[in-house]
């Protein structure tokens, strides 16, 4: 979910390969979500195993990374901690559209409403802890990096970037530039041709590129007046005031740039009342919890036994795709090695 900046960001078109050679900074739990969601049959249910074990995080993981990685790419994977206590009641909110979107689901199924049923199925999606663990050790399998974040992996991911240990960092969420990532990188989880949902036409995504400093600089405000039109428009800790949107918000803190000068106008010219925690959300935007220490990033050769053991042996995959997507990437990260040791060797 997060806020949505997408009105106010300043974006640009690029290319998985115009990242080659840099590491991104991904946040896992936002990408598993996204393939949990989108990787289901044609009725909705998700992708399983002769088990009956829900597999699509790991489909979509592995085929993914195994892509953006061919494409010179260097994933880091950035895993969510324990949320603050003040998310509570939103992931309280997240579970009362979860069951309802499953009554419409089974509903829709009754009534043989397939593409309707899809749709609704969807937003039933559940990351459980199981399912992290085994992504986690699919990453490590095939030699890809990935850290535990205190808290929010986003906050973790925006840090890596501003210390340069990542060129950017990578989520569908507009709440890395709140947490002041320099850059952000959308649409990495689904780069392609993708069906318009409800509408029988497809369009080609492409990644993009959003400047904090550039859409800021454009905006003419600060990073605090950023974080401000996020909390009036809502975002993953705070509800936000009906009828104000990004537009709105960036003409109210022009004028009100201050937290209290916002809380004031929004009581007056609303009749809203941010929730008594407000103080504290907008600090954690500022000051998140990060790791003390930034661990050096280590990408390896991957390990085709061990990503066997756990797709194919454990969960069912096509061993002949599991083995050639494999061999592609491994080949093609191989040849871009091998072509930087001459280049040094010649340079």
């Amino acid at each position: 979910m997060g806020v949505d900046l997408g009105d106010l960001s300043i974006k640009h078109k690029a290319s998985v390969a115009d990242f080659s050679g840099k590491p991104i900074a991904i946040d896992a739990m936002n990408m598993l979500y996204q393939f949990l969601a989108s990787i289901r049959q044609e009725d909705g249910t998700p992708l399983k195993d002769f088990k009956g074990r829900i597999t699509g995080h790991l489909s979509g993981l592995f085929y993914r990374t195994a892509k953006l990685a061919s494409g010179g790419l260097k994933p880091v994977y950035v895993f969510d901690g324990r949320p603050p206590s003040f998310k509570e009641k939103e992931i309280e909110e997240r579970r009362k559209v979860k069951k309802e979107a499953e009554m419409k689901w089974k509903k829709a199924l009754e009534e043989e409403k397939f593409e309707e049923a899809k749709r609704y199925a969807q937003g039933t999606s559940r990351l459980t802890k199981e399912m992290v663990i085994e992504s986690k050790d699919l990453l490590s399998a095939l030699g890809i990096p990935w850290i535990q974040a205190p808290s929010e992996g986003e906050a973790e991911a925006a840090e890596l970037v501003k210390k340069g240990v990542c060129y950017a960092s990578a989520s569908q969420d507009y709440d890395s530039l709140l947490f002041g990532s320099p850059i952000l990188v959308r649409n990495l989880s689904i780069t392609g041709r993708r069906k318009v949902p409800r509408q029988n036409r497809y369009v080609n995504v492409e990644p993009e590129i959003i400047k904090f400093e550039e859409t800021l600089n454009t905006l003419g405000i600060s990073r605090g007046q950023l974080i401000l039109i996020g909390l009036m428009a809502g975002t993953d800790f705070n509800a936000g005031v009906r009828g104000v949107g990004a537009k709105t918000g960036l003409k109210i803190v022009k004028e009100h740039p201050t937290l209290d000068d916002v809380k004031k106008y929004v009581k007056e010219k609303y009749d809203y009342e941010f929730e008594e925690n407000i103080d504290e959300v907008y600090d954690f935007f500022v000051n998140p919890p990060l790791n003390k220490e930034t661990r050096p990033l280590e990408w390896r050769e991957a390990n085709p036994e061990a990503v066997k053991e756990l797709l194919v042996k454990q969960h069912d995959f096509s061993e002949e795709r599991v083995g050639n997507t494999l061999e592609k990437m491994m080949g093609v990260i191989q040849e871009a090695e091998s072509q930087k040791t001459l280049d040094k060797w010649f340079g």
